[in-house]
């Protein structure tokens, strides 16, 4: 396809130009049935604040022998009809077991928050929780969490507790 990134709207226009007239909801209809999607900028869930702390790797290394050792979290985006949903998960490493999760169409820290909240009342507190340096995670509130229920602060780089130690989601 010469315009990947033409969604129905631009083709609409295409196809009006070379003499098919056609409205924008049945080219978005045909787009659909004949599988092409427009290419469009995903959004990025892991920015970082650099007015923020950040925190040593603690996991290099590390043998991870029990449930509640290591918890992490991330987020990932969800497309819907109409935008985005964000998920943050909290994660045992050594079950690989999701031990909270919540959902929000913003990236607030809230939500973050609240899903770790959930997994230290059912499960208890881990020794070391790991995360990225996005925002969320780097925020004085999460932060807060994380030392008031006196758990080590674990940080690595974008994309590398996944590569690294093969969690994905």
């Amino acid at each position: 396809m010469q315009y990947p990134f033409a969604g129905s709207r631009m083709m609409r226009d295409w196809l009006n130009r070379q003499g098919h007239p056609i409205g924008r909801r049945h080219t978005r209809t045909l787009m659909k049935k004949m599988g092409i999607n427009a290419l469009y900028r995903k959004p990025n869930p892991s920015q970082a604040n650099q007015a923020q702390r950040k925190y040593p790797h603690l996991l290099k290394g590390l043998s991870i022998q029990r449930s509640n050792q290591v918890w992490s979290t991330d987020i990932t985006y969800i497309p819907m009809a109409k935008g985005f949903v964000y998920l943050c998960a909290v994660i045992d490493w050594h079950s690989r077991k999701v031990l909270a999760h919540r959902v929000s169409i913003s990236m607030e820290v809230d939500f973050c928050i609240s899903a770790l909240n959930e997994a230290i009342k059912k499960y208890g507190r881990p020794e070391i929780f790991n995360t990225d340096q996005g925002s969320q995670f780097t925020s004085d509130a999460f932060i807060d969490v994380l030392k008031s229920n006196d758990i080590q602060i674990s940080m690595d780089g974008k994309l590398a507790q996944y590569t690294a130690h093969g969690l994905i989601m």
